[in-house]
């Protein structure tokens, strides 16, 4: 019997003190194991595939692939992180209380600039649709670059005021050895759901809202405009195409970040859990995370550019001399 129990502990050894794994069957343990590591491991590979094609092609280097880069590298360090996350699946912390703090200031360092990036975009996505005559004067290499440094320079410092109150005594909430858990101080907890959601998708939301409007208008104006042509019935159905796709763009955007993102704050706004327990919360960290998959899909894959980019990389063809002058769009 005391086997048996001891098989069920985290540390076996520790009897009295040691923390016990969630009870899983064989197939379903295997099958979250599979899961979360393939997208774990499609995560880093997409975005590794976004930052060197961006990173190698010169034609490439424009301010709105710059924040394409920006939102690449995040991710890809996010599926780097995620092992961390599977490996705790089972309830188990095996690399100590220290570690366990600075796992989780890592984890928020990385994936709020994701975030970030993707307000960027949303604003880009902006000027060139509703002021196309001032994109190039408004968006400029030189303000990118400023932007991507603050969106990855504020969550350090954010999340360095609730660090220093961890490391006074990491580990000081656990109930057993084993745990991890890191508290979130009710101020800095507020001030990041604050600034890393509901800012974000409220800013995300307005813009595209105002984005699908605009080009819907466009769609009409055009419609009318050549409604009298003997070809009318053709340009009523592209209209109509330009409007769903508008739509679908639209759509996709938001509720991919919706899903993704909101049950992770919305546990946070309701303040029911300021303890987060990976192993309890494994479900919402790892949606958190998997948007951080998508992103790719979302912002590259949509573009011809990048899957020309991708077939240069895999047959090898970026080793050639001057391959980084392909004509790549």
């Amino acid at each position: 019997m005391e086997t048996l129990e001891g098989s069920e502990l985290c540390f076996p050894q520790l009897l009295n003190t040691s923390c016990r794994k969630p009870v899983r069957s064989h197939f379903e343990t295997m099958l979250i194991y599979i899961l979360l590591s393939s997208i774990s491991l499609l995560t880093a590979v997409l975005n590794l595939l976004v930052i060197i094609s961006i990173s190698h092609f010169k034609q490439l280097h424009t301010p709105t692939n710059l924040i394409l880069l920006s939102l690449a590298v995040s991710d890809f360090f996010v599926g780097i992180v995620m092992c961390f996350q599977i490996i705790h699946l089972d309830g188990c912390w095996f690399f100590g209380d220290l570690m366990c703090v600075l796992g989780q200031y890592i984890a928020y360092i990385i994936t709020i600039p994701s975030v970030g990036s993707m307000v960027i975009i949303s604003v880009d996505r902006y000027v060139a649709i509703c002021h196309p005559l001032h994109y190039s004067t408004k968006v400029t290499r030189k303000r990118v670059i400023v932007c991507i440094c603050l969106c990855w320079t504020w969550p350090p410092i954010i999340q360095g005021l609730n660090l220093n109150d961890a490391l006074e005594q990491p580990g000081r909430y656990n109930s057993c050895v084993g745990e991890c858990i890191v508290f979130i101080n009710y101020i800095v907890g507020l001030v990041d759901l604050i600034f890393s959601f509901i800012v974000p998708i409220t800013v995300i939301v307005v813009l595209y809202m105002r984005v699908f409007v605009v080009a819907v208008s466009q769609a009409r104006a055009m419609r009318s405009h050549i409604a009298a042509v003997t070809l009318q019935k053709s340009v009523k159905v592209t209209a109509k195409k330009s409007e769903m796709k508008a739509a679908r763009t639209l759509g996709v955007v938001v509720v991919v970040f919706l899903i993704c993102l909101c049950p992770y704050y919305c546990v946070t706004l309701t303040g029911q859990d300021n303890f987060l327990n990976a192993s309890s919360a494994a479900f919402v960290i790892c949606l958190f995370f998997f948007n951080s998959c998508l992103n790719p899909m979302i912002y590259a894959f949509f573009y011809p550019w990048f899957r020309k980019s991708v077939k240069l990389i895999v047959t090898l063809k970026i080793l050639q001399t001057d391959s980084c002058e392909t004509n790549i769009l």
